[in-house]
């Protein structure tokens, strides 16, 4: 009880005195914010200025990041965008989830083609034909500039794969060559070698590996344009991939023979190494892989699988596989380094999305309606998905929810009620 003649104000604790949350050490700091999910971080970052600039430190969101799809954190923690704020990450994060976003088509065309494209940065890089275009991306305005930047040409047929590295864009074409182009001063290389279309190609740190519908596949460096070795595959060849140590490499065939489509090759000897899986129906190709660490990768193809290898396992099996629900067959994937997978189907355009956490797919997207083509690639960053058909590039921004309809005015004599 407070004495007769006591100030009631004196009874009470100083504001001093109070132990203030942001007064703790950052490491403590950390500790607590730890236990808190993203909403509860959310919250917390709105009680004052101190706290809001601690709560929106990257080093604060990246264990929840980690735990998200398509956050640019990759199995490892690496971080793939350390330029973009990991909380703005993570509420994008949700509309990928969820499936929110806005479609848009980019570019079109008239006449059927086969489209491939690369990203690098703010730069996407476009087949058409027997060219390749660069274009600067404008997310803001939905729209690529109709002219291209910078023009990759010399193919006389059309181009059907391209990779893009620091220094050079490595392209093979229907006329079974190969073009490699200086990036910066626009300088290009013929290699020839194959004597039909070249169906795919890779390139890592100077090394090229093409395959061909010539059942081949070729072994070329950056410093030469002959060869330096070519393995008889018995086979058409759809897709390579290099490891990221670039001491192997994998080949998926058409499936046409009595073996298994997909087979790792080792480099310096040219040798097989081992073949993945064990039962492949006949005519199950594998169309696209794709690394995502020097033990791991994901393959997809016409039997409508996304298979998970783990190259420290046992190669007969794969570790996890999803299926394509409308038994469609599938013509690219790409994941995000970590939890999120994205692939093309072959009919009306269909874009999905896979949680690796989970069997059944996330969200799909159709990009066509009136006419029937596959999605003949796709690649995605943390904010945008880019798909090509086959007369069209589309864009799906998760940024934003889908625009909203227009509503028709109110009559004049239902104005007010």
């Amino acid at each position: 009880m407070v004495s007769k003649g006591t100030c009631w104000s004196a009874c009470q604790p100083r504001e001093s005195n109070r132990l203030q949350m942001y007064y703790l050490p950052e490491d403590v700091l950390y500790h607590i914010m730890s236990y808190l999910d993203y909403r509860a971080l959310s919250r917390l970052s709105q009680v004052c200025k101190t706290i809001y600039h601690f709560a929106n430190r990257d080093a604060v969101w990246k264990k929840i990041a980690k735990e998200f799809i398509n956050t640019g954190i990759t199995r490892q923690g690496k971080d793939l965008y350390p330029h973009i704020p990991l909380k703005d990450r993570v509420k994008v994060s949700q509309n990928w989830y969820h499936g929110i976003c806005r479609k848009e088509v980019m570019l079109k065309w008239r006449i059927n083609l086969l489209p491939w494209i690369q990203l690098d940065g703010d730069v996407l890089y476009l087949s058409q034909a027997a060219d390749i275009g660069v274009y600067h991306l404008r997310p803001d305005r939905g729209r690529l500039q109709r002219s291209p930047m910078a023009l990759f040409s010399g193919h006389q047929e059309d181009v059907c794969r391209f990779a893009v590295t620091d220094t050079h864009l490595v392209s093979g074409g229907s006329d079974g060559k190969i073009l490699v182009h200086h990036r910066r001063n626009g300088f290009s290389v013929e290699y020839s070698g194959h004597n039909q279309e070249v169906n795919c190609l890779d390139c890592r740190g100077g090394l090229i590996v093409s395959g061909s519908r010539d059942r081949t596949a070729r072994i070329w460096t950056l410093s030469s344009n002959f060869p330096r070795c070519t393995i008889p595959m018995n086979d058409r060849v759809w897709s390579v991939a290099i490891s990221p140590t670039q001491s192997s490499f994998v080949t998926g065939t058409a499936c046409c023979e009595n073996f298994s489509p997909l087979r790792i090759w080792d480099v310096e000897r040219c040798e097989l190494l081992c073949c993945l899986g064990s039962e492949f129906r006949r005519g199950a190709g594998v169309l696209d892989i794709v690394y995502e660490s020097p033990f791991h990768l994901f393959t997809c193809g016409y039997d409508t699988f996304i298979r998970s290898w783990d190259l420290r396992l046992s190669p007969r099996k794969c570790v996890m596989e999803w299926e394509e629900p409308h038994d469609s067959a599938l013509y690219c994937i790409q994941t995000d380094g970590n939890h999120m997978i994205a692939s093309g189907s072959s009919y009306y355009g269909v874009v999905r999305t896979w949680d690796k956490r989970q069997t059944r797919c996330l969200e799909m997207f159709q990009l066509s309606t009136a006419v029937s083509s596959p999605v003949y690639c796709l690649r995605f960053n943390t904010s945008h998905l880019y798909a090509t058909l086959a007369t069209t590039l589309h864009s799906l921004d998760f940024r934003q929810g889908p625009r909203p309809r227009r509503s028709h005015p109110l009559p004049q004599t239902a104005v007010g009620i």
